[in-house]
């Protein structure tokens, strides 16, 4: 039986165990200049191209010729222990118990802005909305719920602004989005690795594979998809400026390949393969040459994945103190309960896998699916700005973004919980036209416990396969961004 969580997980984009710098797998990480305020003010700040992203409406604000490119680099590590592991059949999983996951990604950015006319200004830019990877040991006892994520979705955009009045613009943006993700994980087949020889006990003799202990699922998939941005920006009082911004959800139908290595070979999946005896109702047919279970080396079928990544909204303010000092504020919202399953599917003309997955999930060609019922959450920041001289800008920030996963869905694939930052940054003045922003910031989540079982499609547990742990998240971010002004 084919593992759901494996697949469900899967293209997730960003099922990983470190989503860094905020709530669900969604990166902030698109401007290192608004980093160093954890993000507080963004786009109601006027700074630079990377406005681009964060409020079209805004770009009638820059003057000129305006380009911003840089990188961030996330750190992050996941401390697991206390894992207890059983397979379908309640037996324990044996393996490592404690360890650590560890992430090292690096985000690049790059905006360009133009003035066009004195209202009417326009910017493209690249970036990476979100993502992120984990990597677990392959040898950790909760190896058959999780193994290695990767996800990724790169964004091209183009974007608008036109000013109304002297103190309100508005702004919109298309972006064209390509997310891809790998999944893999090792397989449980019913418990049949850690029944071993007691095979014996269901069959009369010893009829075990060893290779089932080394079977190993992975899923790719990839798809393009366009999004919207409609932004405001305004000052109606000297000092005062707000801004108000909605990135759209962005709808992906992500497709690939689901490949699985050494499966046992049942009636459902025998064909017209010669040399196989049957047993027993329920178990693997037997390879009459070697008088052990029969398996196969290598099954491919291509499959969907439907993925929405979420709406978000959020309001700014940027109020000026004195000549050096000014204040930032940021609340958002982001519309995480439209997720709430993942489905594998089938679209292979010759289906090989979901041959005995379907029935077991309750779905017809289904080979794999998660309940994930996550909710909407929230997410705030404050932020100050010291201009300490015409060349540099100090900056500080923290934040907290309220985690839309729930205990009871908790997984091995997302072990997070609410996050609170802190951050600081600056900017120096390199030229009359160019400058450099430098930014760190250092995340911390209170400790997090799974309990995480496997589920059919109509949400009815699924064997006795389970695994428990607790984890200790804690990520660090440093940035550079280089401007220049044309």
């Amino acid at each position: 039986m084919l593992r759901k969580t494996s697949v469900a997980a899967a293209v997730l984009v960003a099922l990983s165990s470190l989503s860094a710098q905020a709530e669900g797998y969604k990166l902030l990480e698109q401007s290192v200049s608004s980093m160093g305020n954890a993000y507080a003010g963004r786009g109601a700040q006027i700074t630079d191209a990377t406005l681009v992203y964060s409020n079209p409406a805004a770009l009638t604000q820059l003057q000129g010729e305006h380009f911003a490119g840089g990188l961030n680099l996330i750190h992050a590590r996941t401390r697991y222990d206390d894992v207890n592991a059983v397979n379908a059949r309640g037996l324990p999983v044996q393996g490592r118990d404690s360890g650590n996951v560890l992430l090292t990604e690096v985000v690049p950015f790059a905006f360009y802005s133009q003035q066009l006319t004195e209202r009417l200004s326009w910017g493209l830019g690249f970036y990476v909305p979100f993502g992120l990877s984990s990597d677990y040991q392959q040898d950790w006892a909760g190896r058959y719920f999780a193994d290695e994520t990767a996800v990724q979705v790169l964004s091209l955009q183009p974007a608008v602004g036109y000013k109304l009045t002297d103190w309100l613009s508005i702004g919109g943006a298309i972006s064209l989005n390509r997310a891809e993700g790998t999944l893999s994980k090792y397989k449980d087949h019913s418990g049949l690795c850690e029944l071993g020889s007691g095979i014996a006990q269901l069959a009369g003799r010893d009829l075990s594979n060893p290779a089932f202990c080394d079977s190993r699922y992975e899923v790719t998939g990839n798809d393009i998809s366009l999004g919207y941005t409609l932004a405001l920006h305004a000052e109606p009082v000297s000092g005062t400026r707000l801004a108000l911004v909605y990135h759209s959800a962005v709808r992906y139908t992500l497709t690939g390949d689901s490949e699985i290595t050494n499966t046992p070979i049942t009636a459902a999946t025998a064909g017209d393969t010669p040399g196989l005896i049957a047993v027993a109702p329920g178990l693997p047919l037997v390879d009459a040459n070697t008088g052990r279970f029969a398996a196969r080396d290598f099954l491919s079928e291509k499959s969907r994945l439907a993925l929405t990544t979420p709406a978000s909204l959020a309001f700014s303010v940027d109020q000026q103190l004195s000549a050096q000092w000014s204040l930032q504020a940021s609340l958002s919202w982001t519309g995480w309960s439209k997720f709430r399953s993942i489905d594998i599917i089938s679209t292979d003309a010759e289906p090989s896998i979901s041959l005995s997955t379907s029935s077991s999930l309750q779905g017809e060609g289904y080979i794999g699916y998660i309940p994930e019922y996550w909710h909407d959450s929230y997410a705030a920041a404050l932020g100050a700005t010291y201009q300490v001289n015409p060349d540099l800008t100090l900056r500080a920030g923290m934040a907290y973004d309220e985690n839309p996963i729930s205990s009871q869905h908790k997984t091995a694939r997302i072990p997070t919980s609410d996050r609170f930052w802190l951050s600081t940054g600056l900017t120096l003045q390199l030229s009359p036209l160019s400058s450099l922003d430098l930014a760190a910031g250092v995340m911390q989540m209170d400790e997090v416990k799974i309990n995480e079982f496997e589920y059919n499609a109509l949400d009815q547990q699924l064997g006795a396969a389970n695994v428990t742990a607790r984890y200790n998240n804690k990520a660090y971010l440093l940035g550079v961004q280089y401007n220049r002004r044309f």
